[in-house]
């Protein structure tokens, strides 16, 4: 069994501890670990950003996991989805390939070191993360990776794991997944595993942030926005849609960011009706341009906020200021009503109602929650709340984003705005800062 890769091969040299980065990561030049960069801890100082502590970041975070392992009173938590890996280790590998080719999985037990199934000779890659007790390989049984050999290799795979949650977790036949093939699956199944529904303990541990994670959080968002910025000042005529995402993007890449999980930007007509991705569109001057960052920056935290831009030095038209300060209007007055304990069914019935003509094409959610990438809770509209809407209510330390999008059936154009919030004992606190057009709004 291909498993263990413990002792002086996962130790890291302690003289490289001499000299560390202000978020107590090691100060080499040659590490294996990703980080922001030195445009980016520069940038934080003359902000007067703290940046976090990430190992006491990453105990935070595995100590939520197995508060709710031990709620739920399962013998572990079995995790595949990348983003809950990365809440649960800090370990990175090709997150984008993994999110569709699920060659990675660990396993959480309810006390104790990670167990993590890494791609094949990626050791390296953890040996600097002392919450990683294991590192083993073989959690690849999907088609493209084991062929006809996938039955076999979900079978050796969910034996290691029935082993090990006998050891962490002795009779008890309870297991949480997240998200599984189903060959995996079916085989634990037969093994008389207890399936419990993962994502529901990943959700609602991730929800809560301290304040150690709150300043890895703002780190990212300010990266965010000086990337935002570097966008703007890319904006102009006779610049396509692609270049203007471009610029975002690069500006997350070199500050130590990661990806971007969608590419919603779009001009002129292409801004109405909304979700339409940026393309090569050339953009005309006194164009409406609206984009949504969706983007995953420094720490592998989401900063995920809208604006809406006017393209060249033009006047906006009364219609584009209409949309605009209906917009503000609904992210600004829902904001301003979210506090602890307010039921998501509170506020939805409470929040700010867009006039009738743009319902038809609302956003899909009033607020959602936001960590590593979007996440628990989704508060409805009142409208998609029989379909879609669940019950919970606001607590602090979660961070949301509140969002509009507003445009009518058949309109010109669209506006998209929307702000990264940390709820507090007293109401909202404002994590996005990036500013508003006092053109539009006048």
């Amino acid at each position: 069994m291909d498993q263990t890769i413990i002792g002086s091969n996962r130790r890291i040299d302690p003289t490289r501890r001499a000299h560390l980065k202000p978020d107590l990561t090691p100060d080499d030049n040659d590490r294996v670990e990703i980080g922001p960069t030195d445009l980016a801890f520069a940038e934080w100082k003359a902000a007067g950003i703290e940046a976090p502590d990430m190992p006491a970041l990453r105990e935070y975070r595995l100590s939520r996991l197995q508060e709710q392992i031990r709620k739920h009173d399962c013998a572990g938590l079995l995790l595949f989805d990348p983003l809950n890996i990365r809440y649960a280790t800090d370990t990175t590998n090709m997150q984008l390939w993994i999110a569709h080719n699920a060659a990675r999985a660990c396993f959480v037990p309810p006390e104790g070191k990670v167990i993590l199934w890494d791609f094949h000779n990626c050791e390296h890659l953890s040996a600097h993360l002392p919450l990683v007790g294991e590192v083993r390989h073989g959690a690849s049984f999907f088609y493209f990776e084991t062929g006809d050999k996938t039955e076999a290799a979900a079978a050796h795979f969910v034996d290691e794991v029935i082993d090990v949650m006998k050891s962490h977790g002795g009779a008890n036949k309870r297991l949480a997944v997240d998200k599984i093939e189903t060959p995996g699956y079916v085989r634990l199944v037969e093994k008389g595993i207890e399936i419990i529904e993962g994502q529901m303990l990943t959700e609602h541990a991730r929800a809560i942030k301290n304040d150690n994670e709150i300043r890895a959080m703002r780190c990212a968002v300010h990266a965010c926005e000086m990337a935002v910025e570097e966008m703007r000042y890319a904006m102009r005529p006779g610049v396509s849609e692609n270049e203007m995402w471009a610029a975002l993007h690069a500006g997350n890449i070199k500050r130590g960011g990661e990806w971007i999980e969608t590419r919603i930007l779009s001009s002129g007509p292409r801004t109405n009706p909304w979700f339409q991705e940026c393309g090569p569109r050339i953009m005309q001057e006194g164009d409406m341009m609206a984009f949504d960052t969706d983007l995953v920056g420094t720490y592998g935290y989401c900063c995920d906020i809208s604006r809406s831009w006017i393209v060249g030095d033009v006047a906006p038209t009364e219609e584009q200021k209409t949309l605009y300060k209906v917009a503000y209007e609904h992210v600004m007055t829902n904001i301003g009503l979210i506090k602890p304990g307010m039921s998501f069914a509170e506020m939805t019935a409470k929040a700010h109602r867009l006039p009738e003509e743009y319902r038809a094409l609302r956003y899909g959610v009033l607020a959602h929650g936001v960590g590593l990438c979007d996440e628990y809770p989704c508060v409805r509209y009142p409208e998609d709340v029989e379909a879609h809407g669940y019950s919970g209510t606001f607590e602090p330390g979660m961070t949301l984003c509140v969002e509009a999008y507003i445009g009518a059936v058949g309109g010109l154009e669209g506006v998209k705005l929307e702000e990264q919030v940390l709820i507090t004992e007293t109401g909202c606190e404002m994590l996005s800062t990036y500013r508003y057009e006092d053109a539009l709004l006048a």
